[in-house]
């Protein structure tokens, strides 16, 4: 039998020590956001569809970025805010417990990451420092590749 370090286990008993952590959570195929992708690449506008799926986060991301790029921060800050609230909603019904990874690799979770984003660049915009700080670390806790994506 092998020994392994008792400060850092990579095996618990027959368990993989990485499989215990929280873990991923994907919204599911049924989420509005599914919905709202197809009719925004379809051309229609953002806020009609916010008004006939408003648990959407991606619609509310769409127009929290809208009004950012126009200079309406406070639309954008409150935009962002009400998709991050569907979004959280969401995650909660998908099995998520407030921690965990939220990956941006699954497109459906797209529409939440933006959201999150979108809600931090405003908080910044209107001087919400730790409220722009504490959603950075939540985005980056969710997956840091979603602040790549969204960064660049």
């Amino acid at each position: 039998m092998s020994q392994q370090p008792v400060n850092n286990p990579s095996m618990l008993g027959n368990l993989d020590a990485s499989s215990l952590g929280p873990q991923p959570t994907y919204l599911p195929d049924d989420h509005p956001d599914v919905e709202v992708a197809v009719r925004l690449n379809a051309g229609e506008e953002a806020l009609d569809i916010a008004a006939s799926l408003p648990a959407s986060c991606l619609a509310w991301a769409v127009l929290a970025d809208e009004a950012y790029a126009e200079g309406r921060l406070v639309d954008s800050y409150a935009y962002a805010r009400v998709g991050y609230h569907r979004g959280l909603d969401a995650l909660r019904k998908a099995g998520w417990r407030g921690i965990g990874p939220v990956p941006w690799s699954h497109e459906i979770n797209r529409g939440f990451l933006r959201a999150l984003f979108a809600l931090g660049r405003a908080a910044a915009g209107i001087g919400e420092q730790d409220e722009a700080v504490r959603v950075e670390k939540f985005l980056r806790d969710s997956d840091p590749e979603a602040i790549t994506a969204l960064s660049g």
